[in-house]
């Protein structure tokens, strides 16, 4: 049996030790009041926050704060941001310093995973060019499609509230609710949609899939916009991992650039490979370039798409992450989602149109850290 002095030096040292601890515990996004937000939003308790200052951002002073509100005011248009941040964007137009308005209004909450760690990944995306044609000929031969007439969407949430974020997609067949086509059933049917356009290459056509918008430059000189409409129901399977695992690029030289190179050299094997992924993006033509799940156009390096089952979408946050030749310190919108875009800590940062963007999404693979930042009325 311990002795007394032994029982009291222990306490004596629990009590000092936990006295000068001045991290606070984690909380989530279900114990701040977000009430309101989250008649919308799906504030999660998955989601673990630590309360922070914006000294502790890194960077924070090297901040563009007038771009920075400019891309918050751009994302109010959404009404989830507006649901989200309310009075913040009602007054928007009044604020005379852009600085000030973030630390006035705002306090930023470290994200944290469930074991406690604090860094993700980011991964970049980009606004692709392809070349079309609105008719089949020559090497215009792979269409585009909108969302197929017999693809039935069933939304569950009014019976199931728990499945509010899953949407069961299919086509039925006889009085039964089946799985829709694969990629590789679909290209060997007439599919019941209707086409776009026509462009020259699949292999172009399967990224614009995964970078879920882009542009058209018809044969007719005209440039055309093109963004997400649907999806076949499939789950998405990267093709850089199948690559991988069968052993034809190493996983440190996994990009978009490999993946490319490797097409070229094994035109043999392209379908093998694209139709690994049995997902199948739909389109839908649109009047203004890349926009994301909020509807609005986003903001090259100021917009993410980010995985709602964590990060609620219309929100702002807070970026930290660096690789070589690339640094990223700064605001950005939750303003996109994407079928790879998977975890708490996880985020693909939308970077523009033309080679050089597609130059640095293809490459991006950085470690990741994300603050949330909160209203301060919300405490």
């Amino acid at each position: 049996m311990l002795s007394m002095k032994y029982i009291l030096s222990f306490l004596i040292i629990f009590i000092f030790f936990s006295g000068c601890s001045k991290e606070p515990l984690p909380t989530s996004l279900k114990d701040i009041n977000l009430t309101n937000a989250c008649v919308t939003y799906d504030c999660l308790p998955k989601t673990l926050l630590q309360e922070r200052s914006f000294e502790d951002l890194p960077n924070w002073d090297e901040e563009n704060y007038d771009e920075a509100l400019q891309n918050f005011q751009n994302s109010c248009y959404s009404s989830k941001t507006k649901k989200f941040y309310q009075d913040l964007c009602k007054n928007i137009e009044k604020v005379t310093n852009s600085k000030q308005f973030f630390t006035s209004n705002f306090i930023p909450y470290e994200i944290n995973k469930e074991d406690g760690n604090v860094t993700g990944m980011l991964t970049g995306y980009y606004e692709p060019y392809l070349k079309g044609s609105l008719t089949k000929h020559g090497k215009y031969i792979y269409p585009v499609y909108e969302t197929p007439n017999d693809l039935i969407t069933v939304d569950l949430s009014s019976i199931y509230p728990d499945l509010k974020n899953y949407r069961l997609r299919g086509q039925i067949k006889g009085n039964k609710l089946i799985p829709y086509h694969t990629r590789e059933q679909s290209s060997k049917i007439d599919v019941d949609a209707k086409v776009i356009c026509y462009v020259d290459s699949k292999i172009d056509l399967f990224f614009l899939e995964v970078q879920g918008s882009g542009r058209v430059l018809l044969d007719t000189g005209e440039t055309i916009f093109i963004g997400f409409g649907n999806q076949n129901g499939h789950k998405y399977k990267s093709i850089g991992r199948y690559l991988v695992d069968i052993g034809e690029i190493p996983l440190e030289d996994i990009s978009m650039q490999s993946i490319r190179a490797w097409f070229v050299k094994n035109p043999s094997r392209v379908d093998e490979v694209l139709n690994h992924n049995k997902s199948v993006v739909y389109f839908k033509q649109s009047q203004q370039a890349a926009t994301g799940s909020l509807g609005i156009q986003l903001t090259p390096k100021r917009s993410i798409a980010v995985d709602k089952r964590f990060i609620p979408l219309g929100s702002m946050l807070y970026c930290s992450a660096e690789q070589t030749n690339v640094k990223f310190n700064r605001i950005v919108q939750a303003q996109d989602t994407g079928g790879a875009i998977k975890g708490t800590i996880r985020a693909d940062m939308f970077l523009g149109f033309g080679d050089y963007a597609r130059e640095i999404a293809g490459r991006l693979k950085a470690p990741l850290k994300l603050w949330i930042l909160l209203p301060k009325d919300l405490k």
